[in-house]
């Protein structure tokens, strides 16, 4: 007879303080039902369980791994992470265990970018809301359509290029910019065009990731390049804006307004004392600021389960 193919063994460790970050036992049982049948799948809560049951897994989905545990994971084929970012888990393994981080945010961090462009146009982030009794005839002079503006990203990746067709269904012009270029409706364009497209941006979009590559990449020289009524989104990563260029643009009605899921630091209890950190950007009238939140949703652990499982990585 031949040998008995071993069981896998599906280690989920996915606690964060966001409730839809963390894995519940519908998610669990989402799991459950995409992996092989008579598979072990479990959900550990702490970092002593999940050195406890790591040896035994050949799967594990986690938020946080260290280079060091691959050691006492002798079974592992996968490693994944919900994560985008590459700053808790190992960008590289050893030979034989595939590494993911997740791409499936786009189709919600999409709807974000959309929900925020659509508020701005239609007048719902003005201050004379909050300022005047009933403001119908400041806002008839502010209000305008999304369809028929133009949208630069950057950071045409996979978010990068959710958000574009997103904005694309509401009738948004959309270039991309990449590392390797320019992009419009799936043509490559010369770098030399670039300058025209931000330009007449109306939206410029960032969906860049924390590298060292993308540190300020929107700066006092690239703001100059954008028209005033422009709008600046950033979904991406805080590092990439230079938040005193920034401040200063939207301080002189440089730029028209500016909303940010992120910041380049974030509230922690020495965030006030860092290096760069413009406490004044969240009470500018034309800034609005959330709190990183733009991939919120209760389906979020279950997109990333559907995601490993498209991609024949739950086999």
């Amino acid at each position: 007879m031949g040998k008995k193919k071993e069981q896998n063994s599906y280690l989920v460790w996915l606690n964060w303080p966001e409730r839809c970050f963390c894995a519940g036992p519908g998610d669990i049982a989402h799991l459950k039902a995409l992996v092989p049948r008579g598979s072990r799948v479990v959900r550990v809560t702490s970092e002593r369980a999940f050195l406890r049951e790591l040896p035994k897994a050949t799967h594990a989905v986690v938020w946080n791994f260290r280079s060091e545990w691959f050691a006492v994971a002798p079974r592992l084929r996968l490693l994944a992470t919900p994560a985008a970012g590459r700053e808790f888990v190992p960008t590289e393994g050893p030979r034989g265990v595939k590494i993911h981080f997740g791409g499936f945010h786009g189709g919600i961090m999409a709807e974000s970018v959309a929900a925020f462009a659509l508020a701005w146009a239609r007048g719902m982030f003005r201050p004379e809301l909050r300022t005047k009794p009933w403001p119908r005839n400041e806002l008839s002079g502010v209000c305008f359509e999304v369809a028929g503006t133009r949208a630069v990203i950057a950071g045409y990746g996979r978010v990068g290029r959710a958000i574009g067709a997103k904005l694309e269904s509401l009738g948004v012009s959309v270039a991309g910019i990449t590392r390797h270029g320019v992009f419009v409706g799936g043509r490559r364009l010369a770098k030399a065009q670039l300058p025209e497209l931000l330009g007449a941006a109306d939206w410029f979009v960032m969906a860049l990731p924390s590298t060292t590559g993308t540190d300020d990449f929107l700066s006092a020289s690239m703001i100059a390049k954008l028209p005033r009524r422009c709008v600046v989104i950033n979904v991406g990563r805080g590092n990439a804006i230079d938040e005193r260029a920034l401040c200063r643009a939207l301080k002189s009605r440089r730029l028209a307004g500016a909303c940010l899921d992120v910041r380049k630091h974030e509230p922690s209890a020495s965030v006030l004392e860092a290096p760069g950190y413009v406490p004044e950007l969240a009470d500018l009238p034309n800034c609005v600021v959330m709190p990183h939140s733009s991939a919120f949703s209760p389906r979020y652990l279950r997109r990333c389960f559907d995601e490993l499982h498209n991609e024949g990585l739950l086999r």
